[in-house]
């Protein structure tokens, strides 16, 4: 039968946990047809649900301190297990505040939720994050078990000993997500690097003209990545301060709107001098996106702080990085005339991952292109070495076309 689980957020001053509990074996224990009459129950025994979890788990310090338990939501919803098959379950938000200037690291749970009426039952607790020491949602990992002692028929409290953590463990956690962000967001790099690619070339009569010399493209480019770096920061402060709550699939149709623009950009120059008004005004775009990782840690005041700071670091460094990779390569390709093959080719290719996206996040489905965008992704890395290459050859070639010329002068 399925069995109970506790997940832990470890903070600051407080714990905030999921209950999650299997309707069927609810039922035995608290009765009213819960399983058989699922739907609406929150709002038909929702205050009795809430007094008979309250009577059933006790969190305390180990000093003998009862610590206060507020319950802040339940629903109820279906769950696919392999072993079981599928069944409901109430799921719970609760918050566990200890006594002040107790920790809320240690501390013992005297827990019998269902367990008081089904002996066979038992409740797996779980980290699931912690920030001190770096651990985040994706992977809980197990600190207890509550079930019946066998040998004497009785139910014992559970110590829950978390390890000490460290703000600076936390924070620096914070840098490598902000990193990984960024290496895996496809989309958030394709905006940057097609609003690049022009970035080197001057305008003549409307369309792409030749290299605008390297003191002029490292400029531009400097503007550009400031105002989109300017741009993410603000909305990614505010977004994850709670400030502002953004709508998720807007946002990222609109991330792929962006990408578009930038490949149309890049093909014929549509506002040619004001790419940093571009880069800066979509950058508020991205940040809303940026945010959204942040906000589903729930964290306090201090942690949240040091979070947006590393994470925006993280966010930085890795443009830094790429950029800094990247766009050497681009310079000496743009002083050739067949850089326009590699800029038209590049345009069109982000052209059509922003619309493929834009139809998928409109309409929730995958579509052929995406998927391969998708796949295509895992080697991108192949990027940067197919560049250098590009660029040796190039740069050969205009240093024969060159010393062609000075001898011909010189006979």
């Amino acid at each position: 039968m399925p069995n109970s689980v506790l997940l832990l957020d470890i903070g600051g001053h407080s714990v905030k946990a999921e209950l999650q509990l299997p309707l069927n074996e609810l039922e035995l224990a608290f009765g009213h047809d819960v399983n058989r009459h699922s739907e609406g129950l929150v709002q038909r025994l929702g205050p009795q649900l809430n007094t008979y979890l309250l009577q059933h788990m006790h969190p305390a310090s180990m000093d003998g301190k009862k610590w206060t338990i507020q319950i802040s939501s339940m629903q109820v919803q279906p769950v696919q297990q392999s072993m079981s098959g599928p069944y409901n379950e109430l799921t719970v938000q609760l918050m566990l505040l200890p006594p002040e200037n107790e920790t809320p690291r240690h501390f013992m749970l005297n827990y019998d939720v269902i367990i008081h009426q089904v002996v066979t039952h038992f409740a797996l607790v779980s980290v699931r994050q912690d920030w001190d020491n770096a651990q985040t949602a994706g992977h809980p990992y197990q600190v207890a078990a509550i079930r019946m002692n066998t040998v004497d028929n009785k139910l014992y409290p559970v110590e829950i000993n978390v390890q000490e953590g460290a703000l600076w463990t936390g924070f620096t956690n914070m840098v490598s997500l902000g990193m990984n962000h960024i290496k895996e967001g496809t989309d958030h790099l394709l905006f940057l690097l097609t609003l690049l690619l022009p970035a080197t070339l001057t305008v003549k009569n409307r369309r792409w003209n030749g290299f605008g010399g390297t003191k002029r493209s490292l400029t531009n480019i400097l503007k550009i990545v400031t105002a989109f770096t300017i741009g993410h920061s603000v909305t990614l402060i505010i977004g994850a301060l709670g400030v502002v709550h953004f709508p998720g699939q807007i946002i990222e149709v609109l991330i792929a709107l962006s990408i578009l623009v930038s490949a149309v950009h890049a093909l014929k120059p549509i506002f040619p001098g004001k790419e940093l008004y571009i880069a800066g005004g979509f950058g508020l775009i991205h940040g809303m996106a940026f945010a959204e990782s942040l906000i589903n840690l729930n964290l306090d005041g201090l942690r949240m702080m040091l979070s947006i700071l590393g994470f925006n670091l993280g966010i930085e460094l890795m443009q830094i990085l790429i950029i800094a990779i990247i766009i050497p390569w681009l310079i000496i390709l743009s002083r050739n005339n067949a850089y326009a093959g590699l800029r038209i080719i590049g345009s069109v290719v982000a052209a059509i991952a922003a619309l493929a996206w834009m139809t998928e996040r409109i309409s929730g489905e995958p579509n052929i292109i995406s998927s391969m965008v998708t796949n295509a992704a895992e080697y991108s890395f192949w990027i940067i070495p197919v560049l250098a290459i590009a660029a040796f050859g190039s740069y050969v070639v205009v240093s024969k076309k060159q010393t062609s010329k000075h001898i011909g002068v010189d006979i």
